[in-house]
């Protein structure tokens, strides 16, 4: 059997790809189809479909959305209240899960914002917060090029109080893995008796740092949560919530 019989065959069993059938629907080209499909703006039965390939039977519903347009998937970054206990670098499908996108950004998620994504802002396991996780190559760069000068806003709580000499040392410049590093702003945000709220303001993302920094004056983490990267903030999103970086945001 040629491979036009067979395939002809196949569709005749199993339905034709939605591209094909989009293609025919729009007068585009099977590219273009691809792109209008990859973009959302395709429903089969009421249901967005996002796979070019998906194979549609002739009684099926197929709808393409009035005004859209055949162009590619912009890449995208999103921002992850990373929760505790979960490496940064863990699989996608564990940290960025679509049920989690944040009710307050309106904008819709599609498959193609999820593939290829890379996060370049690493964060110890132990500790929750912002990580950034990015497609887009200006954002890659800065966070690459500009790493040991962005600044991040990580609040720490630590066991006991904290006295002037250990807070003296916390904001002198750290050696750590024999590498010298800028000096952190150390602050005192609260303090009891058993716990001390500090806020570090340290340029770089190097995990285990503020852990280094604390044992060097003999203080327990208790608590570790980031909520900042340079000027992008971690408001508004709940533990494991994620949100799209909006176009006037900066790194």
């Amino acid at each position: 059997m040629t491979k036009q019989r067979a395939d002809a065959v196949q569709d005749e069993e199993e339905g034709i790809r939605l591209a094909k059938r989009v293609a025919a629907m729009a007068n585009v080209s099977r590219r273009e189809a691809e792109l209008l499909i990859e973009n959302g703006a395709v429903r089969v039965d009421g249901h967005v479909v996002e796979v070019p390939a998906r194979r549609v039977r002739d009684e099926q519903q197929v709808e393409i959305a009035s005004g859209a347009r055949p162009v590619a998937v912009e890449p995208v970054t999103l921002l992850l209240h990373k929760p505790a206990g979960i490496a940064f670098d863990a699989p996608l499908a564990k940290l960025l899960v679509a049920k989690k996108h944040s009710e307050s950004d309106r904008r819709p998620a599609l498959q193609r914002h999820f593939a290829g994504q890379q996060c370049f802002t690493p964060i110890e396991t132990g500790a929750s917060g912002l990580i950034v996780f990015t497609q887009e190559p200006r954002v890659q760069r800065k966070l690459v090029e500009d790493a040991g000068l962005i600044e991040n806003e990580v609040m720490v709580d630590v066991e006991g109080p904290v006295d002037a000499a250990a807070l003296h040392r916390l904001n002198q410049s750290p050696v750590i893995d024999g590498r010298a590093m800028l000096p952190a702003k150390v602050s005192i945000g609260r303090q009891t008796e058993a716990r001390t709220g500090l806020r570090f303001a340290i340029k770089g993302s190097w995990p285990g740092q503020i852990a280094q920094m604390c044992d060097m004056v003999g203080l327990r983490i208790l608590q570790m949560k980031r909520i900042r990267v340079g000027r992008l903030p971690l408001a508004g999103l709940e533990v494991g919530e994620w949100r799209f970086m909006a176009p006037g945001e900066r790194v």
